[in-house]
């Protein structure tokens, strides 16, 4: 397996990971008192507030910038770009979106979008010799 396959992997769980530090913060409270809820998981989650309620929005975030990031090394990997190349990429992504993570949870607004549009450039970067590739 490749270092870009298992940062692929890595993407693909962050998302569970970050639901699941706002999950595990209740732990021990009744639902009643804002415990997890998981006959209503999604109930919960909509009455979630404070960096809690970022937290679920860093996982929706999280699972709807994986299939593009998800094709862009199965398309570099295809195209038989230099995986050391695509390695570094996929690596650089996964720290810009663990910084994303944690400056959703923290709350700073401005930043975050930066951060985010980085971690797009080096998704596209990713594949983007692959596009005037014939395949």
């Amino acid at each position: 397996m490749t270092i870009a396959n298992t940062a692929v992997l890595i993407a693909a769980v962050m998302p569970v990971i970050t639901m699941g530090i706002a999950k595990a913060s209740t732990a021990g409270k009744k639902r009643s008192q804002g415990g997890y809820d998981n006959n209503n998981p999604r109930t919960w989650m909509a009455g979630l507030d404070g960096w809690r309620a970022r937290a679920a929005a860093a996982q929706n975030n999280g699972f709807e910038a994986l299939p593009l990031f998800v094709f862009a090394v199965l398309a570099a990997q295809h195209a038989g770009l230099d995986q050391a190349r695509t390695d570094h990429l996929a690596l650089a992504f996964i720290g810009v979106r663990v910084l994303y993570t944690a400056i959703y949870f923290a709350n700073i607004a401005a930043l975050r979008s930066v951060v985010w549009a980085v971690g797009l450039g080096i998704t596209i970067a990713i594949f983007a010799p692959t596009l005037s590739m014939p395949f």
